[in-house]
């Protein structure tokens, strides 16, 4: 279990929130409207309403017992900026900021931010790299460079055991885990064979990732 801090509770923080407790974290959320803090009181484990530009109200809160802080304020940039900020300058381990424009992402990073966030870009690349490769079934980049995969198992591996394709050295990736419909089972045999009817989880360098899925 960890504890985190919303700040900013529109549809993108609300919906944050409510996803973060559903697996079992403590959350606080903080928004300056009375009716948007009233709608998930009941559900989050701590609920503040005040400015998120008072430096007096975030330290109140004990930024330094979140293990990691969301500035997730919308149509007030001035307003993340100075919530980012003033989080970093009160100790924050980790500030993960929203940015709704492209330009703002700089200036966040300038002043703090460890992750900036631009939900519209972020769902555009994954969508892009998921339907531009063969055989991916969904897509998540951890970074610009690394990423994780779900594909189909290539036919060529069929039979074989994960050491006999030599994955990790031929292809660049690692497997982190084999699905079966709904149920992901981590990898940790190298024994494994590969079964026709099961998705593999892969992890590592995008561009490898995808030049695999195209080849099956």
């Amino acid at each position: 279990m960890k504890s985190f801090l919303i700040i900013g509770l529109g549809r993108f923080g609300r919906n944050l929130a409510t996803h973060l407790l559903e697996l079992g974290n403590e959350v606080m959320v903080l928004d300056r409207d009375e009716e948007r803090v009233a709608r998930i009181a009941s559900e989050a484990t701590a609920a503040c309403v005040g400015d998120c530009q008072d430096e007096q109200v975030l330290a109140s809160l004990g930024i330094r017992n979140f293990d990691v802080c969301f500035v997730c304020v919308r149509d007030d940039f001035q307003s993340s900026l100075e919530a980012t900020a003033a989080l970093k300058e009160l100790g924050a381990k980790y500030v993960v900021a929203r940015a709704d424009q492209e330009r703002q992402i700089k200036f966040l990073k300038k002043i703090g931010a460890d992750l900036v966030v631009h939900t519209e870009m972020d769902m555009a690349r994954r969508i892009a790299t998921r339907f531009s490769a063969r055989n991916a079934f969904d897509y998540f980049e951890l970074t610009p460079k690394y990423a994780v995969f779900e594909m189909e198992t290539p036919e060529a591996w069929e039979g074989k055991t994960v050491l006999e394709v030599d994955v990790r050295r031929k292809y660049n990736v690692n497997i982190l885990g084999i699905k079966f419909g709904d149920e992901v089972v981590p990898l940790l045999n190298p024994e494994y064979r590969f079964q026709a009817d099961a998705h593999l989880i892969i992890a590592g360098d995008k561009e490898a990732g995808i030049d695999l899925m195209n080849q099956i």
